[in-house]
This record gives C-alpha cells, sequence and structure tokens, in this order.
C-alpha cells in the first residue's frame, strides 16, 4: 500500500472525516480522501452535507500496489456510513492485506467495530468504538476500553466518536510522524 487514504461511504460522519483530514494535512502528511463508489467522487454525509473525494474508487484502484506496508488507511464512522465501507468487499480485502503486512489502520466511532471486526486475530487487542457497538469488538475477542476517547494498540488506532475526533486525528499523525508533530498541530490549532 503506498500512500495514505481514508475511504468515504455514503452517510459518513462529516466531523469524523474532515476533522481528521484536517489534522492529518495539518501535519504535512499526503492524504487523500477516497470514494468507494465507482466513477463518481461526490459523498453525502449522514447529515446531508455532500463531499468532494479526491478519488473515486476506480482512480484509487489505479494507484494501488502491494510492495510495501507503508501508508495509513482510515475509516470514519457514521450510519449507514460505516456499514456501506464493511460491505464494500473490495476494500476490505485491501484492509485485511494492509493489516497482514502490519501497515497502521485508523477507525473511529461505528468503524472500529462494525469495519475492523473483518480483521482476523482480534484476540486480546485493545480498541474502542461507540457506546452501544461493543459487541462486534467484544465476539471477535478485542478488549473494549471505555475510558479513553482514543486508544491505539500496535498498528490500529481507534476512537469512540466525533468528540473525540480531534484526538483521533492527532493520534494518527504521532504515528506516522512522531509525537512532536503531533505538539506542533495541537499547538497550532490552540489545543
Amino acid at each position: 500500500m503506498k500512500g495514505n487514504y481514508l475511504y468515504l461511504a455514503e452517510g459518513f460522519e462529516i466531523s469524523e472525516a474532515l476533522t481528521t483530514v484536517n489534522m492529518l494535512r495539518r501535519a504535512g502528511v499526503e492524504l487523500k480522501t477516497v470514494s468507494i463508489k465507482e466513477g463518481e467522487k461526490a459523498v453525502c454525509s449522514s447529515n446531508g452535507i455532500e463531499v468532494k473525494a479526491d478519488l473515486d474508487w476506480n482512480e484509487f484502484m489505479a494507484c494501488q500496489d502491494d510492495s510495501d506496508a507503508d501508508g495509513l488507511l482510515v475509516f470514519p464512522g457514521g450510519m449507514p456510513g460505516s456499514v456501506n465501507l464493511a460491505q464494500k468487499a473490495e476494500l476490505m480485502d485491501i484492509m485485511r492485506s494492509h493489516n497482514d503486512r502490519g501497515g497502521l489502520l485508523g477507525a473511529i466511532c461505528a468503524a472500529p467495530s462494525v469495519v475492523f471486526s473483518n480483521l482476523p486475530n482480534l484476540t486480546a487487542r485493545n480498541m474502542c468504538c461507540y457506546e452501544g457497538f461493543e459487541k462486534a469488538l467484544v465476539n471477535a475477542g478485542a478488549e473494549v476500553v471505555k475510558d479513553r476517547g482514543v486508544v491505539r494498540d500496535g498498528n490500529l488506532i481507534t476512537s469512540r466518536g466525533a468528540g473525540h475526533a480531534v484526538d483521533f486525528g492527532l493520534a494518527l499523525v504521532a504515528a506516522l510522524l512522531g509525537a512532536d508533530a503531533a505538539a506542533r498541530v495541537r499547538r497550532e490549532i490552540m489545543l
């Protein structure tokens, strides 16, 4: 996987997606947003706001290379956005392959449960998700952390929801560029 991507499906949570994109791009991370629709970049959020992705699905697939684990794949939450992401079989195959190579994965809100439950071997992995979505993670063997808004366990970074979107984005920055880069962005946005 070459590059850093955030996937947009119909019904995504806009603040989780765009706040995450904002934090990463402020830090200088080259991140592309990807519509999971073939031939169409416009994606409508769960609250009716339309966003134009950088790439449609066909453009994304044309630039894929499975040669390494560099890069980040991000899955925003929202309903039915998380379900729509999980139902995109090609995307789930890409996610599993990226995970198998140790590639960095991020998911927020319902996505840790709905999307990451498609990953093999979550036994004893620490994760968090939106309240009420814990069952799929527990069934997959994960340990659900309820007292933190963002949890990193190895290559997986998860977050509870929109209220933690800034911290989620900064955790992704720290994972890619280090704590100093995340601290710089934190100062720039006056946190």
